[in-house]
């Protein structure tokens, strides 16, 4: 069997599955008691509601495609022949019920001995396969995806850059009945990683606004993790799992760390959400950026030789290690013990005041991450047959005119004249001005509700209409989702006037007003009221 004959039947295995296979429905995390940590009442899940169903990009459920790298915002480097391994280490979790399907045809026939291939590796010029690191995919328990790390990538000082990125590379591998032919790889695409700042070891100094970028900042992205005594083998990532805070050996969770200001003026404990550098002695609260389960407010507090210092105040750095004291629960911090997370009772320190002294499990290293997501689907078909990349960045939206005339500029990163715009399932007109740009025609309200339902009033009644912005790939169909939307709301009208009475055709009213002049009155409220109805104020939702 010919490589070609072998991926014409991977294809037409994908088809059938794609008919009759049967959709697995994620639901919420349920919120689990954890009576020694948590009350019900404080974790929330804070994830928005899913777009409207009438207007989701081309595709099934089925085709729906995700590639998520997370990575850690700095790396140290390593001198000499020590290899300081990223920690955490990066993942990359590949979602969507299309990825299971395909791991699993892979496995089986004629293909036996397939499945998703990963490989990671720092992004160099000199770059060969020997530097590259083998992903193992592992599927998820009460999920549709897979979770692979790499926990073996390091920078050497022989690199002299400041900053570098990772490289991730994914194939379908298809594997052969016959020895001689071996295992066909089918590339779904090389994705990259945010830029990622090299540092030679934690700096200790008070950071400024020079070192800004050495900052955590509220609302950003950071993983918190406990080494015992600096053995890598002994690490515990704080994570969540079955909709409760666990201490992970094996994988970790991206939360966002939020500022809380306290008010006092009306109810106490109520609190408000602020912005600016994280400082130590500041109320925080952590926010699971994928299931939105929060833990309770808590005081970040340095940590310095095994002890908590209350009374520092300065911007928390990178790789800093830091205590989580419960903000109403004094000299409560959150540890680890074992694969649990669970609260210490810390006590006062005996030789210095302004001090208590920590166990290790509640000294946690705190360090900035980012969170790389591509989304696509395959529209036409469910297997990849050509590489998805390179992947299309879409950073901003910029409309010009109004009503029919309108226009809109697509601004990003990687954009070509391959590319179409889609308002919802509607694709437009796309003129490509460079691989930054790409210029289109606003569609009419009325062709993206009709077309979707086919009758029936396609304003939706008086409400807004909003549609997710995409780009697609005609060659093969393969649609690539952005973060931004497009929202059409219509003017508000004019009062309509009188109408006049039955039989005055002519003459004049009450004020002299001639009949004519009336009738031009109603044609031009006839005029305006047909053009609000039909031009809406435009729009755009990142």
């Amino acid at each position: 069997m010919d490589a070609v004959t072998m991926m014409g039947e991977l294809a037409a295995a994908m088809e059938d599955a794609h008919q009759d296979v049967s959709l697995h429905q994620s639901s919420h995390f349920q919120t689990e008691a954890f009576t020694h940590l948590l009350d019900a009442d404080v974790a929330w899940d804070r994830r928005a509601e899913p777009a409207c169903q009438w207007f989701a990009p081309r595709g099934g459920a089925l085709d729906q495609q995700s590639v998520v790298i997370l990575h850690a915002k700095v790396a140290q480097k390593s001198y000499g022949n020590e290899k300081r391994f990223f920690c955490p280490p990066p993942c990359v979790y590949i979602g969507g019920d299309i990825w299971r399907l395909m791991q699993d045809l892979l496995k089986v026939g004629a293909c036996g001995g397939g499945g998703v291939r990963g490989y990671m590796c720092v992004d160099t010029a000199a770059l060969t396969h020997s530097d590259a690191h083998k992903l193992n995919f592992e599927t998820l328990p009460n999920t549709t995806g897979m979770l692979a790390c790499s926990k073996s990538l390091f920078i050497s000082d022989q690199d002299k850059r400041k900053h570098f990125r990772l490289l991730l590379r994914l194939f379908l591998e298809v594997g052969s009945i016959r020895q001689e032919v071996g295992s066909i790889k089918q590339e779904v695409g090389s994705f990259h990683s945010r830029l990622i700042k090299v540092i030679s070891k934690p700096s200790q100094k008070r950071q400024t606004m020079k070192n800004a970028d050495l900052c955590i900042s509220a609302c950003s992205r950071v993983a918190l993790f406990n080494r015992l005594r600096s053995q890598t083998v002994n690490t515990r990532y704080l994570a969540v799992e079955g909709g409760a805070f666990v201490a992970s050996a094996r994988q970790w969770t991206a939360f966002t760390i939020t500022l809380v200001e306290e008010q006092r003026a009306e109810h106490q404990g109520d609190f408000v959400l602020s912005e600016g550098f994280i400082c130590y002695g500041s109320v925080v609260q952590l926010v699971c950026t994928e299931s939105g389960l929060t833990l309770p407010p808590m005081i970040i507090r340095k940590v310095n030789k095994q002890h908590a210092v209350l009374s520092v105040d300065e911007p928390v750095s990178q790789l800093h290690k830091c205590a989580l004291e419960m903000r109403d629960t004094p000299q409560a911090f959150l540890a680890v013990a074992n694969d649990a997370v669970v609260l210490h009772q810390a006590t006062p320190s005996t030789r210095e005041a302004g001090r208590v002294l920590l166990n290790d499990g509640s000294c946690w290293t705190v360090i900035g991450v980012e969170v790389v997501e591509f989304g696509f689907c395959q529209a036409d078909a469910a297997y990849v047959r050509t590489p998805v990349t390179p992947f299309p960045d879409v950073t901003g939206l910029e409309v010009s005119g109004g009503g029919h005339a309108a226009t809109l500029e697509v601004h990003g990163e990687n954009l070509g004249p391959h590319l179409k715009v889609c308002f919802g399932r509607s694709e437009v007109d796309t003129v490509f001005k460079s691989t930054k740009c790409l210029l289109c025609v606003v569609p009419d309200v009325c062709a993206l509700w009709c077309g979707c339902h086919g009758h029936g009033d396609c304003h939706g009644g008086s409400g807004a209409v909003t549609v997710p912005i995409s780009l697609r790939r005609p060659c093969d169909g393969v649609v690539y989702r952005t973060a931004f939307s497009f929202t059409y709301t219509p003017e508000l009208e004019r009062p309509r006037r009188p109408t006049p009475p039955a039989g005055g055709a002519l003459g004049h009213d009450a004020r002299g007003t001639p009949a004519a002049a009336r009738h031009d009155d109603a044609l031009l409220d006839s005029i305006h009221h047909e053009f609000t109805r039909t031009n809406f104020h435009l729009f755009l939702q990142p």
